[in-house]
C-alpha cells in the first residue's frame, strides 16, 4: 500500500476498540431475508446499497402524489425490553409510531428506514428487534427499505440500545386530513388500545418497576407478568385508517394519534379555532394497567390523561351520518371502535 505507514500487524484494531466489522456483516446477512419479506410495489433497490430506491409511480393510482414523512422512536420502553431481555415487540412499536402518524394525514405508508445504535453488537438481540420491525412493516403494508446499525464502542455501554426510524407515505394532493375539514357535530370515533403503546414509560417504569420484580403479575388477578404487560406491542392502526379514508372519502375529516400528550394534547391538534372536542371517558374501556399506575403512584386523573392514552390509540372525526359505517368498518378489521364524543362550538379545547 502507498501513502500509509509501514506498521506491522499486531497493533490496535477496530474490534479492540469495540466495533466488529465482521459481526456487522453477519448481522446484515441474517436480516436480509426478513427485510426482503416486506417488499411491496415500488421497491427498486433496498438493503445493501448506499440508499434505497423507491418508484412512487408504481405505488398506486395517484394522479398528483404528495409525499408525507415522519420520524420517531420507541422511547424508554426499550429499557423495559432490556430489563426483560426481550426485544420481539419493540420493533412493532417503532413501525406503529411512524406509520400511524402518516395515517393521521390520510397517507398510505410506503417505506421505512430504521436506525439502531448499540454499545456492542449482539446479533441475536438485533435480529429479534428487526424481526419485529419487519412484522410491523408487513402489517402496515410498507417496505423496510434500508437502515443503519451503529456500534458505539467506548461511548455506549455494551448492553445499551436505542432505535429510531423514518417513514414516508403518499396521498393525493389536496386530500390530506386535518383540522380545516372538521365541523360542528362531527362524531368522534375512538380505537381501543390494549396497552400503553410507546408513551409515558418514564413515569410507568418509575411507578411500576422500581423495587418490583418484573416477572410478578402486572396487578392483582392479572394473567400477564408486569414485563409482559408493559411490552404489549402497539396496535398498528394505519391499514384501518387508510381503509376508512377510501370508504368514507370526504366524510373522514381528521385523525389524531394518541401518543405523547395523551388524549387532550393530541385531539386538540386536529381542532380548528372555534370548536371543542367533547369526549366521554366512560364511553370506552380503560385497561387495568392504567388504574394500577394510578394506585401505585398516586397519579391524578389529570396527569394520567395528559401522559397516557388511557385506552384510546386513535381518535377519528367523521361526518355524523357515517359514524355507523365507520364502526362497522373497524370492527370487521378486528379493531375495537367506540363512539367517544362529538365536536361542538368552543375555543379549540378538549373537554373530558
Amino acid at each position: 500500500m502507498s501513502r500509509l505507514l509501514d506498521v506491522p500487524e499486531g497493533g490496535q484494531t477496530y474490534s479492540g476498540a469495540g466495533v466488529s466489522i465482521e459481526a456487522g456483516d453477519e448481522f446484515v446477512r441474517q436480516i436480509s431475508p426478513l427485510v426482503a419479506s416486506t417488499s411491496r410495489p415500488g421497491v427498486l433497490e433496498g438493503i445493501g446499497g448506499f440508499g434505497g430506491l423507491f418508484h412512487v409511480g408504481a405505488a398506486g393510482s395517484y394522479r398528483d402524489p404528495v409525499l408525507v414523512s415522519s420520524a420517531d422512536g420507541v422511547g424508554t420502553k426499550l429499557e423495559v425490553a432490556r430489563l426483560a431481555g426481550r426485544y420481539d415487540t419493540v420493533g412493532l412499536d417503532l413501525v406503529a409510531m411512524l406509520v400511524d402518524d402518516l395515517a393521521c394525514l390520510g397517507a398510505e405508508p410506503l417505506f421505512l428506514l430504521d436506525y439502531v445504535a448499540v454499545g456492542r453488537l449482539n446479533e441475536g438481540r438485533l435480529v429479534e428487534l428487526v424481526r419485529g420491525i419487519t412484522e410491523g412493516c408487513r402489517l402496515a403494508g410498507c417496505a423496510l427499505l434500508g437502515g443503519e446499525t451503529a456500534e458505539h464502542g467506548g461511548v455506549m455501554g455494551d448492553d445499551d440500545l436505542d432505535v429510531a426510524g423514518f417513514a414516508v407515505g403518499v396521498l393525493e394532493r389536496g386530500e390530506h386530513l386535518g383540522s380545516e375539514r372538521v365541523r360542528v357535530g362531527d362524531t368522534l370515533i375512538g380505537l381501543g388500545s390494549p396497552g400503553l403503546r410507546s408513551n409515558g414509560y418514564s413515569l410507568a417504569r418509575r411507578v411500576l418497576l422500581e423495587g418490583r420484580d418484573g416477572d410478578a403479575p402486572a396487578y392483582v388477578g392479572s394473567s400477564r407478568s408486569l414485563f409482559e404487560e408493559l411490552l404489549l406491542p402497539s396496535v398498528i392502526y394505519a391499514p384501518g385508517v387508510i381503509g376508512a379514508r377510501d370508504l368514507l372519502g370526504a366524510d373522514l375529516h381528521a385523525v389524531a394519534h394518541i401518543t405523547g400528550g395523551g388524549i387532550p394534547g393530541n385531539v386538540s391538534r386536529v381542532l380548528p379555532t372555534g370548536l371543542d372536542a367533547r369526549i366521554d371517558l366512560e364511553s370506552f374501556p380503560t385497561p387495568e394497567i392504567f388504574f394500577e399506575i394510578q394506585r401505585r403512584g398516586s397519579v391524578s386523573a389529570h396527569e394520567m390523561v395528559r401522559v397516557f392514552n388511557c385506552g384510546l390509540g386513535m381518535v377519528l372525526a367523521v361526518e355524523s351520518s357515517r359514524a355507523k359505517d365507520t364502526l362497522t368498518h373497524f370492527s370487521a378489521l378486528g379493531y375495537d371502535p367506540y363512539v367517544v364524543g362529538h365536536d361542538v362550538e368552543g375555543s379549540g379545547e378538549v373537554r373530558l
